[in-house]
């Protein structure tokens, strides 16, 4: 493994926890309602995981990146994109830490 690829897996991102929903739990989606988010919502779209419809799944979905399995890297980076986005999207700050 070369020495970008090991930095890139050290790294950790963290969405930070004085966001404005500060506090609040994230509501459970059920299946039905999983099911009506549309694929392009998703930072996986093909598996489906890790929705990104508002700020509270955002950060759920920073704290999960690198739990998500059976993805490419391929895949793994258009998810980061799309995360990066919808966190602009909701005022989701990152912050990366070592």
């Amino acid at each position: 493994m070369h020495k970008q690829k090991k930095d890139e897996e050290s790294r950790t991102v963290r969405a930070r926890a004085d966001a404005p929903e500060r506090g609040k739990t994230m509501a459970k989606l059920t299946k039905p309602a999983r099911d009506r988010i549309s694929a392009t919502k998703f930072a996986f779209p093909k598996q489906r995981k890790e929705p990104l419809e508002n700020a509270a799944h955002v950060r759920n979905a920073v704290a999960r990146f690198n739990q998500v399995k059976n993805v490419t890297e391929a895949e793994r980076r258009a998810a980061w994109k799309r995360i990066q986005s919808a966190a602009q999207r909701y005022g989701v700050e990152l912050q990366e830490s070592s």
